[in-house]
């Protein structure tokens, strides 16, 4: 009788659900998500379709586990945000364009009614404009040099930032992201 290590048997299961993720991750780039099919995840990372079900059992499961892997890369620290680390994030993400064209194309689909990623999205955004008013709050305090608080404020930072994203996506060559980015937030320090 042979024996299998449980422990070892957990890493590799772990390990092949990474690389159908990050194959799934490709895919969706390619062909968003509602052209994204399992046969061609599996066929990407050498399985069938029913052996990938073994790992997802649904085409939303994976969904959901991209989406979860993606916020991994974004984790945010537990340290504050500043509005200079900010300019940082947007100069990340000009490193990554597939990871932002997955990102912008599972968005893009999301606002359907009955995508699987609506929700995802929805609460997403929820928390990241009370970051981003949080953020504004901590450097100019209760009103920013135009007038506006944090709160009417940050629903402007958050689509500047993927307003932007598109953009740069659509003309890598004539929209320098950071560069713009950086231009709006003098436009916040403006009296």
């Amino acid at each position: 009788m042979t024996y299998r290590d449980p422990m070892n048997a957990r890493v590799r299961s772990e390990e092949r659900r990474g690389e159908i993720v990050r194959a799934a991750l490709e895919v969706i780039a390619e062909r968003g998500y509602r052209g994204a099919s399992l046969a061609a995840v599996a066929e990407r990372v050498g399985l069938t379709q029913q052996g990938l079900l073994h790992y997802f059992p649904t085409k939303d499961a994976l969904l959901v586990a991209v989406l979860k892997e993606r916020d991994q890369w974004d984790a945010l620290p537990d340290t504050r945000w500043r509005v200079d680390l900010l300019a940082a994030l947007v100069e990340y993400n000009a490193m990554r364009p597939g990871i932002i064209q997955t990102f912008s194309a599972l968005l893009g689909e999301s606002v359907t009614e009955g995508h699987p990623a609506r929700e995802y999205f929805t609460e997403r955004y929820r928390r990241v404009r009370e970051s981003m008013a949080a953020v504004l709050r901590a450097e100019y305090g209760e009103r920013l040099p135009n007038g506006l608080t944090p709160e009417r404020t940050a629903p402007l930072l958050v689509a500047v930032m993927d307003g932007l994203q598109y953009q740069w996506l659509l003309d890598p060559e004539s929209v320098d992201m950071p560069g713009a980015f950086r231009d709006f937030l003098a436009l916040l320090g403006e009296s």
